[in-house]
C-alpha cells in the first residue's frame, strides 16, 4: 500500500499524472490556488463526480470505477487506472503503474466502518469455533450482512467535463474507432457474402456445383458469423456510449439554464423538449447507423454494377437515383418539420389546460373550453395526410423504382447480345444489392429527419451545458466581524434590451452581521434586486462582489456556494421526494447523520417540530405532490429551512415570513437571525 498511496497534499499532480496514463483530455492545469479535488479536476477541464456505495457493495464499485480518485481514512489517496478482475491498475507517487491487489484497498476504504462491526463479529465466531482457514471468509460474509446500512464514500469519479468541446468527448469515448470498425465488419461481412454467392454463381453457371463447391460456399457464410457478432457488439457499444454522453449533456445543459429562459416556457413546452430529447436519441443513433450500414452496401453495389454488363450506364443511373432521394428527403424534412410544430403546439396547449384546469372550471365558461381545438386538429391532420405522402415517396417508391430502372439499365447490353450471361447475372445482382441499400438509406434519411427536427428543440439544453466557468476554491471561509462580503456598486438592470431599467445606479454593501430590511410597493425592483445579489440574474452593468471576487471568478457554484437565496413562494417549489431531501438539497446528498440532525434542529427553531411528530417517517417522510401536503406556512418555513442548511454567507429571504402568523413569525425570525451571517430580508411595508 505504501508504494501506491498519495498523499492529500500532492493531489493536484495525482489528478494530473492520472489523466495523463488515463489518456483523459485536459485544458490548462491546475494552480496552486485551488485545494478541493473538485476544484483541480475542473481547472483541468475534468469532472470529478464523488462517489460512494453501500458497505457490501464496495467490491462492485472498485470492480466498475475507474479512472479515479479514491480517498482513504488520514487524507491519503489512490489513484485508480482501471480494474482487472480482482487486481486494479494504479498509479503510484513515482508515475509509475502498478497493479495490485483489491482486497487491500477495499479494506483501506471501510476500515472505519469495519470497526464499528468487528468487535461483535468476531465474538460469535469465537463462540461458534469458527476454523481459522475459514474465518476470514466467514467474518467478511457477516460483516457485509452487519453493516449493509453503512455508506462509504469512496472518492472521486474522474471524467471530461460536460463543457469540455464535443472533440474531447468523441476522443475519451472512443466513438469513431468503434464506428470504423464497425463499418470495417460489415464491409467485411458483405465481401465474404458475395464471395459465397459468387462462388455458387460460377458453378452454376459453368455446369460443375459438387460436394467441393458446396463446402467452399458453406465455409464463406460460416466465415460472415464473427464479423457479424463483431459488427453488432461494436454498434451496441457505441449506442451505449453516445446515448449516455447525450444525456449526461442534456441534463447538466438542463441545470444551467437561465432562470429566466426556464420562467419564459410554459410546462407544455418543457415537456415537450423533454420528449424531443427521447426522439433525439433514438432516431439518430438508428439513422445514423442505418446510414452508415447502407452506405457501405453502396459502395459495394457500384463495384458490382460497375463489373457487370451495365457498366458505367448502371452506376450513373444509381447516382441518379441517389439524387432523387436526397430531393425527396428535403421535401419529407420540410413537410415534418410542420407537422411536428403542429403537434408540439396542441402538446403546450393541451398541458396548459391541464395545468390550468382549476382556473377554468372557476372562471372560464365551458362552452369556450374548447375552443380553436377543431381547427387545430384538421390543420395537423391535413399536414399529417401530406407528410405521410413524402414518406411514402422516400421509403417505398425510391427503392422499388430503382428496380424498375437498373433493370431497364440492362436492355441496351440484352440487346446488343453481346454480353455474356455471367455479367448479366453480375448486374442483376448489384441490382438487388443496391435495392436492399437503397431501401436502408431511405429508413435512415427518415429517422435522421425526425432526429434533426427535434434537434432544435433540445439544442439549447444541449448548447448550454458548454459554457465552461472558472473554478475557484467554494468552500466559504470564516470572516472578521465587520468584514465587507458583498459590494455592489451602480447596478443597472433590465429585462428587455429596449425596456426600462428595473435597477438604476443601486449600490450596497453587506458586513458580517448586518441585517437590511427591503420594503416597497409591488413592480418596484425588491425581488430583482434578491435575485441579482444571489446571481439568478445578470446585471447590465455595475460591479458586484463577494469576498472582493466577482462570479466569472467564483463561477456559479461558487457564488451560490455563499450567497443564497429563497425565491419568493410562487417561484419555490416542494419536490415529490422526501422531507429531508427538501430540507437538505443544498447540501452534499446522500446526506451523513450529522446533516440530518441539523436539519431537525433547524426544523425545531421554526416551529416545524410539530409537523415532523405528525409525520410517520419523520425526515423521511414522502412530502410534494405524490406525498404529504404541506399548508402554506409549513411550506415557507421549509424554504426558510433549505437556504439557511445550506450555511452560505448571505441570505437573502424573498416575501418568506408573509404566510405566518404572529407567534410563528417571531420563531421564525429569532431562527433566521440566529443562523444567518448576514442577511436581506425583502418584504411589503
Amino acid at each position: 500500500m505504501n508504494a501506491i498511496v498519495w498523499p492529500r497534499a500532492r493531489a493536484r499532480e495525482a489528478i494530473t499524472v492520472l489523466a495523463r496514463v488515463a489518456k483523459l483530455p485536459t485544458v490548462g492545469g491546475a494552480t496552486a490556488d485551488m485545494d478541493t479535488i473538485v476544484g483541480i479536476a475542473g481547472q483541468l477541464g475534468l469532472e470529478a463526480e464523488p462517489m460512494g456505495a453501500a458497505y457490501a457493495d464496495v467490491d462492485a464499485l472498485l470492480a466498475a470505477a475507474g479512472p479515479a480518485l479514491l480517498v482513504l481514512p488520514g487524507d491519503r489517496l489512490i489513484a485508480l487506472h482501471a480494474s482487472r478482475g480482482r487486481s486494479l491498475v494504479v498509479v503510484g507517487p513515482d508515475h509509475r503503474v502498478r497493479t495490485t491487489e483489491a482486497r487491500p484497498v477495499r479494506e483501506a476504504l471501510c476500515a472505519g466502518i469495519d470497526e464499528l462491526g468487528a468487535p461483535v463479529v468476531d465474538a460469535v465466531l469465537d463462540e461458534a469455533h469458527v476454523p481459522t482457514r475459514r474465518r476470514a471468509r466467514a467474518r467478511a460474509a457477516l460483516l457485509r450482512e452487519s453493516l449493509a446500512q453503512y455508506r462509504v464514500e469512496t472518492g472521486y469519479l474522474l471524467r471530461p467535463a460536460m463543457s469540455a468541446p464535443i472533440g474531447a468527448h468523441v476522443r475519451w469515448t472512443r466513438l469513431v474507432p468503434r464506428l470504423g470498425l464497425l463499418a470495417v465488419a460489415h464491409a467485411a461481412q458483405y465481401v465474404l457474402g458475395i464471395l459465397g454467392w459468387w462462388l455458387v454463381g460460377k458453378g452454376a453457371l459453368e455446369g460443375r456445383i459438387d460436394r467441393g463447391w458446396l463446402l467452399a460456399w458453406g465455409l464463406v457464410l460460416f466465415s460472415q458469423v464473427p464479423f457479424r457478432l463483431l459488427a453488432s457488439w461494436s454498434q451496441g457499444i457505441a449506442a451505449i456510449e453516445a446515448g449516455a454522453f447525450l444525456k449526461q449533456r442534456l441534463l447538466a445543459g438542463a441545470v444551467q439554464l437561465p432562470s429566466d429562459t426556464v420562467r419564459m416556457q410554459g410546462a407544455g413546452q418543457l415537456l415537450g423538449c423533454i420528449l424531443e430529447s427521447e426522439a433525439v436519441e433514438s432516431l439518430a443513433l438508428s439513422g445514423g447507423f442505418t446510414g452508415l450500414v447502407a452506405l457501405v452496401e453502396l459502395v459495394a453495389a457500384s463495384v458490382i454494377l460497375a463489373l457487370g454488363a451495365g457498366g458505367a450506364l448502371h452506376v450513373a443511373l444509381l447516382v441518379a437515383t441517389l439524387g432523387a432521394s436526397a430531393a425527396f428527403a428535403w421535401r419529407y424534412l420540410r413537410r415534418r418539420t410542420s407537422w411536428t410544430d403542429s403537434r408540439l403546439a396542441m402538446t403546450h396547449d393541451l398541458v396548459e389546460r391541464m395545468v390550468g384546469h382549476r382556473t377554468r372550471l372557476a372562471q372560464q365558461h365551458p362552452g369556450k373550453w374548447h375552443d380553436g381545438e377543431d381547427g387545430s386538429l384538421a390543420r395537423y391532420l391535413e399536414l399529417a395526410r401530406r407528410m405521410d405522402a413524402n414518406a411514402v415517396r422516400l421509403v417505398a417508391v425510391v427503392p422499388r423504382g430503382w428496380i424498375v430502372v437498373g433493370l431497364l439499365g440492362l436492355l441496351p447490353a440484352f440487346a446488343s447480345g453481346t454480353s455474356s450471361l455471367a455479367s448479366l447475372a453480375v448486374a442483376v445482382g448489384g441490382v438487388l444489392l443496391a435495392y436492399r441499400a437503397l431501401r436502408q438509406m431511405t429508413q435512415g434519411l427518415a429517422s435522421l429527419a425526425g432526429a434533426a427536427i427535434a434537434w432544435r428543440a433540445v439544442a439549447p439544453l444541449f448548447h448550454a451545458a458548454g459554457r465552461a466557468e472558472s473554478t475557484r476554491d467554494q468552500a466559504p471561509r470564516a470572516r472578521p466581524a465587520r468584514e465587507v462580503i458583498l459590494e455592489a456598486s451602480d447596478l443597472v438592470f433590465r429585462y428587455r434590451a429596449q425596456g426600462d431599467a428595473v435597477l438604476r445606479g443601486c449600490s450596497l454593501k453587506l458586513r458580517a452581521g448586518d441585517r437590511v430590511l427591503l420594503e416597497g410597493s409591488s413592480g418596484g425592483g425588491k425581488s430583482t434586486l434578491g435575485a441579482v445579489l444571489a446571481g439568478l440574474r445578470e446585471p447590465e452593468s455595475g460591479l458586484l462582489l463577494v469576498g472582493g471576487l466577482d462570479k466569472n471568478t467564483l463561477g456559479q457554484e461558487g457564488w451560490r456556494s455563499r450567497v443564497v437565496a429563497a425565491p419568493q413562494f410562487h417561484e419555490n417549489h416542494v419536490f415529490a421526494s422526501s422531507f429531508a431531501f427538501n430540507l437538505l438539497m443544498g447540501r452534499a446528498w446522500p446526506p451523513q447523520p450529522a446533516d440530518l440532525e441539523l436539519a431537525e434542529t433547524v426544523c425545531v427553531e421554526l416551529g416545524l417540530g410539530p409537523l415532523l411528530e405528525r409525520m410517520p417517517a419523520g425526515l423521511q417522510q414522502m412530502v410534494g405532490e405524490t406525498g404529504w401536503q404541506l399548508s402554506h406556512g409549513e411550506r415557507s418555513r421549509l424554504f426558510i429551512a433549505r437556504a439557511l442548511l445550506q450555511e452560505g454567507e448571505i441570505v437573502v429571504l424573498d416575501e418568506s415570513f408573509a404566510a405566518l402568523d404572529p407567534h410563528t413569525l417571531r420563531r421564525a425570525m429569532d431562527c433566521v437571525l440566529a443562523r444567518a451571517n448576514a442577511l436581506v430580508v425583502i418584504a411589503h411595508p
